[in-house]
């Protein structure tokens, strides 16, 4: 994904965001999207080369690894990232559609082709439905994968061809905690800004809706 595509869907999704939609971009580009790759690359870039076994046993440093590892955090991360993002792509989309439908027509079809209204509020609010699934089941992948949000100095591992228990070192266990923890952080304060915003844009419609009807009664 280059950085131009990357900015064009975050300045998409700014546009025709809410005042909670514009902070959730600025917290998954600065806090999430940033950190990731200025910081948190790095920590986890020889992960694999730096974990130590107290044994030379021809396997056993790599089958142990990959037995407490079976997915990098910082691939697990990456991808979290990737899906996060990709349902902002259908409301990009859903915009597109209505402008490139006005131009084909050339008539204007709709009041603000970036106004969420009609179908596109229900994009909206799939797709924020969406996101905040895919936080949800990150975070549970993330639990279970690792037992729990926490990374080990020591690990023992008697998986074979390990000829018996041995003792395996993480490399920098305290960095990479800390970064841990910031991501789940930054991942729940998503959550919640998901959810606020899917109450707020529901609860305005439901007034809109209201007010329509009481208006048609009066008259």
């Amino acid at each position: 994904m280059s950085w131009g595509f990357l900015c064009d869907l975050l300045s998409g999704v700014n546009k025709y965001a809410t005042g909670i939609g514009r902070i959730w971009v600025a917290v998954v580009f600065i806090f999430r999207l940033l950190v990731y790759i200025v910081a948190a690359e790095n920590i986890w870039k020889y992960e694999h080369d730096e974990f130590e076994c107290n044994i030379k046993q021809p396997g056993c440093e790599n089958v142990c690894f990959d037995h407490f590892f079976p997915v990098s955090h910082i691939r697990l991360w990456a991808l979290q990232l990737i899906m996060v993002f990709t349902p902002s792509l259908l409301v990009v989309f859903h915009v597109a559609y209505r402008e490139n439908r006005e131009k084909h027509r050339n008539q204007k079809l709709y009041k603000s082709p970036g106004e969420i209204d009609g179908g596109l509020l229900c994009t909206y609010l799939i797709s924020l439905i969406l996101k905040t699934g895919f936080e949800i089941v990150f975070l549970i992948l993330f639990y279970k994968l690792y037992n729990g949000f926490e990374v080990p100095r020591l690990v023992r591992c008697d998986v074979r061809p390990c000829p018996s228990t041995v003792d395996c070192y993480i490399s920098k266990p305290t960095e990479k905690m800390i970064f841990l923890y910031f991501l789940v952080s930054t991942s729940c304060l998503c959550i919640v800004l998901n959810l606020s915003e899917l109450s707020y844009l529901t609860f305005k419609h439901s007034i809109k809706c209201y007010l329509k009807r009481y208006i048609k009664k009066r008259q």
